[in-house]
């Protein structure tokens, strides 16, 4: 049996999305397979072996996703009683010593995207999070140094 990774609710569900999009690109890549294979030579055909690269990638990728999804612990957090603790798929309010707040949700590793304030769970940060309590101080050593933050709210959205 393989290890299970966690992921929330919402990155299953865009994965799932990804899956639906590459599949419905098989029959394409099939018929342009077919469609360069009927102009002859295969060896000197670049139509060809474009398409059937393309077609080795949708696979990959096809793949990969699919072994996400099924090693995946989706955890619903909207199911999960506020107790002001900060756990996996919590979204967490922080302000740093100049009250300047930012915000982040705990995510898997494979849902992590530090743009869109999704912060991986293996990260250094959301490590020195997790267990913290709404109301708590944390100091955090960043490679610009040490940031302290207090946790403003917690929440399961």
């Amino acid at each position: 049996m393989s290890a299970q990774y966690p992921m929330t609710l919402k990155g299953a569900e865009k994965i799932k999305k990804q899956l639906e999009v590459l599949k419905k690109q098989r029959p394409e890549i099939v018929n342009a397979i077919a469609e360069a294979r009927a102009h002859g030579d295969l060896k000197e055909n670049a139509e060809y072996h474009a398409a059937k690269d393309q077609q080795g990638m949708v696979e990959a990728k096809i793949r990969d996703l699919e072994a996400k999804i099924t090693n995946a612990r989706i955890v619903d957090v909207t199911k999960i009683l506020n107790n002001g603790k900060v756990i996996f798929g919590s979204t967490v309010t922080l302000l740093d010593e100049n009250d300047k707040e930012v915000c982040y949700q705990i995510v898997g590793e494979d849902e992590a995207d530090i743009k869109t304030n999704l912060l991986s769970v293996m990260s250094p940060l959301a490590r020195s999070l997790v267990g913290k309590n709404e109301g708590d101080e944390i100091t955090f050593d960043a490679p610009s140094g040490t940031l302290n933050y207090f946790i403003s709210r917690v929440e399961y959205i």
